[in-house]
């Protein structure tokens, strides 16, 4: 069984500067990934404001929904929740979803945080699926990833394919080791690292093993710093990129990442 996956936050589909809406051209531009499964985060379930503002631009559903169309089932983690609307993360699938659950792993008062699990009853097996969005702080990134490995652990059995993938904001990638290590994954650009070198055989040598780097992905104009990560288990990764461009910049200030798998 073939894969095709993305994770890409979305930025609530408004335009970084004026806060235009962006959704109309976002859902094309989702659609050209022809990804089966797509992890995205800001998605906003509802807003008020906007919907007035720019009534002509502005869908009358939720944007998982929408972005979802004919073509994917969707679901939605609702976490911040205003006033005048909510915003959450969200999973669209080509194949049915079998369950949907999502948990509050919020760590303070000003960020709140989610884990949208769903199981995606897929061509030859169900594949666990976790769409995660990590807190601005380094504390509670630490807190919410042992709540990430406690939800996989005991929501899906150890040999289950599993993806999670979303925006970590772990810049420094203080992170992938404890997610390897308690959970048997691995990133989908691990295998584009470079395997020889005088420190990659120092870090053998010591048993850390090879230096691994997820991908640049933000922000989208020019992609410096590593936010947003997949991570896999029970598959092989062929391909890995992430898009940027001009196109990508006018839609949101992360780059996705688009990944082909293979079952193992």
């Amino acid at each position: 069984m073939k894969l095709r996956i993305a994770t890409y936050n979305i930025h609530k589909g408004v335009s970084t500067l004026g806060s235009m809406p962006r959704i109309h051209a976002l859902k094309q531009a989702l659609a050209s990934m022809e990804a089966d499964i797509l992890f995205l985060q800001e998605v906003q379930g509802r807003h008020d404001k906007y919907a007035t503002r720019h009534a002509a631009l502005w869908p009358d559903q939720g944007q998982h929904q929408f972005l979802a169309g004919e073509s994917h089932y969707a679901a939605y983690g609702m976490n911040a929740v205003y006033d005048h609307g909510h915003h959450g993360n969200a999973l669209l699938s080509r194949y049915p979803l079998v369950t949907a659950t999502n948990q509050d792993v919020s760590d303070h008062a000003f960020e709140a945080r989610g884990i949208l699990h769903c199981v995606v009853k897929a061509e030859s097996c169900d594949v666990h699926c976790y769409v995660i969005h990590l807190g601005l702080f380094a504390r509670s990134r630490k807190r919410q990833t042992a709540a990430l490995i406690e939800a996989v652990e005991t929501s899906s059995p150890p040999d289950a394919p599993l993806i999670i993938a979303g925006d970590f904001n772990d810049w420094t990638n203080q992170l992938s080791d404890s997610l390897r290590t308690r959970l048997g994954v691995t990133e989908v650009f691990d295998e584009d690292l470079p395997r020889r070198g005088f420190g990659t055989y120092l870090r053998m040598l010591s048993g850390r093993g090879v230096m691994t780097k997820p991908a640049r992905t933000f922000p989208a104009a020019l992609p410096w710093l590593r936010l947003d990560r997949i991570y896999v288990r029970g598959f092989r990764v062929h391909e890995a990129q992430v898009l940027h461009g001009a196109l990508w910049a006018k839609l949101s200030d992360h780059a996705p990442i688009v990944a082909s798998l293979e079952l193992k």
